[in-house]
């Protein structure tokens, strides 16, 4: 395994560090850059797969950059800078909808939304956040579209509030604590389960709402399936097979999880799996519904989106060859 940190601009309007892993030397093997955009269970398979060894089996030299940002993904993706992602869907159904229609999902994770709101003690139900600092990682991000939805439940709007920008789900949790933020997104063992431990409450518990949304799909470019198509069916099957082990394996997943997000409390684990397992997407399947949400939203800022369908969005072809051979019902194997 090589591990490098590397300082990048190519992208043109922003500087970020870039963690490469998962680089194996076998010269046979095929090479492939991915992105992520969040440090939770629901995007852990590329360090599951790393753990059970199975960019070794499938000889698939692969390296994991972490970019804290949807919008950042895709831009990164359409610039050429990594051929595959896993990430949230709102930014990629944006770009599509303005014309980067090179881009496809191949696969979705997860297509319903676990983020909650939580606040400080004294903020109890959503209408005190009026008016009140709310951290997001980033304005069109997952977080951001899921505090848009929860609000007008309750029958507010994204004006009530002032939208505070901090990068990521690590960084709303800082800014939670400090008090540059009097309310934050979370989800997860790193986000959620945290705040609540240092007596932080919920004021939207997110799961109950069952919002439907493209929360961590597999997106490609067409044009990448067009020249290295069995490269990207080689990770497509990778990951199918570590979110097998996701559901199946939980003492190797929270291994994984504990090492990645540096939390070796079982409860926090425990709680954080629990809430995520329910909505996983245990054959990396497409549901209309969390696309046609995006879309809708979208439609409300840019008329073209109007016109697209969810069919537009994905390519089946990678999911249907794993059912033809039965791929789902088998096993999940290992190092």
């Amino acid at each position: 395994m090589q591990m490098r940190l590397v300082m990048t601009s190519d992208l043109g309007f922003v500087v970020f560090p870039i963690l490469l892993f998962f680089s194996h030397s076998g010269l046979a093997a095929d090479k492939l850059i991915g992105f992520h955009s969040a440090r939770t269970m629901s995007q852990s398979m590329p360090w599951i797969a790393e753990e059970a060894g199975l960019f070794r089996k499938y000889d698939l030299d692969f390296q994991l950059v972490y970019i804290s940002s949807a919008p950042l993904v895709t831009a990164a993706i359409l610039g050429g800078d990594g051929q595959v992602a896993i990430s949230g869907g709102e930014a990629t159904i944006r770009a599509f909808a303005q014309g980067a229609t090179d881009l496809v999902f191949i696969a979705s994770a997860k297509n319903t939304l676990t983020h909650s709101i939580l606040a400080k003690p004294e903020i109890k139900r959503p209408e005190d956040l009026k008016g009140k600092k709310l951290g997001v990682s980033r304005l069109g991000s997952n977080s951001h579209y899921f505090v848009i939805q929860a609000l007008r439940k309750n029958g507010m709007e994204p004006s009530d509030v002032n939208f505070i920008q901090t990068g990521g789900q690590v960084e709303n949790l800082a800014a939670l604590f400090s008090g540059a933020v009097d309310a934050a997104t979370m989800t997860g063992p790193s986000g959620g389960t945290k705040a609540l431990a240092q007596g932080f409450r919920y004021v939207v518990y997110g799961p109950d709402l069952h919002i439907p949304f493209a929360a961590a799909t597999l997106v490609t470019r067409r044009s990448v399936m067009r020249a290295r198509g069995p490269v990207i069916e080689k990770f497509v099957r990778v990951m199918a097979e570590a979110i097998k082990i996701l559901f199946l394996d939980k003492e190797l997943t929270y291994k994984v999880l504990a090492k990645q997000l540096r939390i070796s409390d079982r409860k926090i684990l425990d709680a954080a799996y629990d809430e995520e397992i329910k909505v996983m997407e245990p054959r990396l399947e497409f549901k209309t519904e969390a696309f046609q949400a995006i879309l809708d939203e979208t439609a409300k800022v840019d008329a073209r989106a109007k016109k697209i369908k969810p069919q537009d969005l994905v390519d089946r072809r990678y999911l249907d060859g794993l059912e033809k051979i039965g791929f789902f019902d088998k096993p999940p194997s290992g190092k």
